[in-house]
C-alpha cells in the first residue's frame, strides 16, 4: 500500500466511531469537536487554534480551547479534529466583503447560540473560509466532516447514510386541504385585503373592493406559505397563531 492509499484509508475511518454515536443520538447528547482550528467569523471570537466546538442538537453552545475537560462529565461525544479547521458551512459573503457595519448583523459565524452549520476539511486545504468553501463545492471527498443543523451530511469524504437532501426542483402539485383550518378568506386590519385560500391550492385577492386583483397557486409547508402569481411572481406568507402576515399586511380569517 502506498502512502497515499494509507492517507486515503485513513480519511475514510476518520471518527466513524463518533459518527455512529451521533447518528444514533436523539440530540439530547452534546457533541464536541475538539483540538482544531476555527474560523469563527465572528469578530469579536476571531480564529482559534487548538480549540473546541461544542453543541447540542441543532444549537451551538460553546466554542474555545478547554471544553474538552468536561467531556466526560457531560457524556459528550468526542470528534478528534487534530490537523484540521472547522468553518461556517454557510457564507456571508457581505461580511466577507467587509460589509457588515455590526457584529449582531453577522449571519453565518460559529457563535454559541447559532445554528450548528460547520465544515472540517484538513488545514492545508483551509487557509480561509472562502478556500474552505471552494473544497466543499469541488472536492468533496476532501471534506472530514458537512454538519447541517447538527446533523452530519457529509462524512470522511462520503455521503452520510439517510442524509438529509434537497427538494426537487420543480413547482409541486397542489394538496388537497379540504378541511385545513387555514381555508377561507383572510381580511387584513382596514379591510382592504380580501385574500381567499381554497382546498384546491388556489387563491383569489380582492384589493380595495376590486376582485381578483391577484390569482394563483399557492403551498403551505408548516408556516409558511408560498405564492406563485398567475402573472408569473413569487411571494410569500407567514401563519403566526390565527394570522396570516404577508407584504405587511396582517390578516385573520373572516
Amino acid at each position: 500500500m502506498t502512502i497515499a492509499d494509507t492517507a486515503t484509508a485513513t480519511a475514510a475511518d476518520w471518527n466513524a466511531e463518533a459518527l455512529a454515536e451521533i447518528l444514533a443520538n436523539d440530540g439530547g447528547r452534546p457533541v464536541l469537536f475538539t483540538n482544531a482550528r476555527i474560523l469563527t467569523m465572528d469578530p469579536l471570537i476571531g480564529t482559534l487554534t487548538g480549540a473546541d466546538l461544542l453543541f447540542v442538537g441543532s444549537l451551538l453552545v460553546g466554542v474555545g480551547p478547554g471544553i474538552i475537560t468536561a467531556a466526560a462529565d457531560d457524556n459528550a461525544i468526542v470528534v478528534d479534529c487534530t490537523g484540521l479547521t472547522i468553518t461556517p458551512a454557510v457564507v456571508d459573503t457581505i461580511a466577507l466583503a467587509g460589509g457588515r457595519a455590526h457584529r449582531s448583523e453577522y449571519v453565518a459565524t460559529l457563535t454559541p447560540g447559532n445554528a450548528t452549520d460547520f465544515a472540517v476539511v484538513p488545514d492545508a486545504l483551509a487557509g480561509d473560509v472562502e478556500s474552505t468553501v471552494a473544497v466543499v463545492m469541488t472536492s468533496p471527498e476532501q471534506v472530514r466532516a458537512l454538519v447541517a443543523a447538527g446533523r452530519p451530511v457529509l462524512w470522511a469524504g462520503a455521503d452520510v447514510p439517510s442524509r438529509v437532501t434537497a427538494p426537487e426542483a420543480r413547482i409541486p402539485a397542489a394538496e388537497d386541504l379540504t378541511g385545513s383550518p387555514r381555508m377561507g378568506v383572510w381580511i387584513d386590519r382596514n379591510d382592504f385585503l380580501h385574500q381567499e385560500l381554497t382546498a384546491d391550492g388556489r387563491y383569489d385577492e380582492t384589493r380595495g373592493g376590486l376582485p381578483h386583483a391577484y390569482q394563483g397557486r399557492y403551498w403551505i409547508d408548516c408556516d409558511r406559505i408560498d405564492y406563485l402569481d398567475d402573472l408569473g411572481f413569487w411571494a410569500y406568507g407567514e401563519f403566526r397563531g390565527d394570522e396570516l402576515h404577508h407584504a405587511g399586511y396582517v390578516m385573520k380569517l373572516g
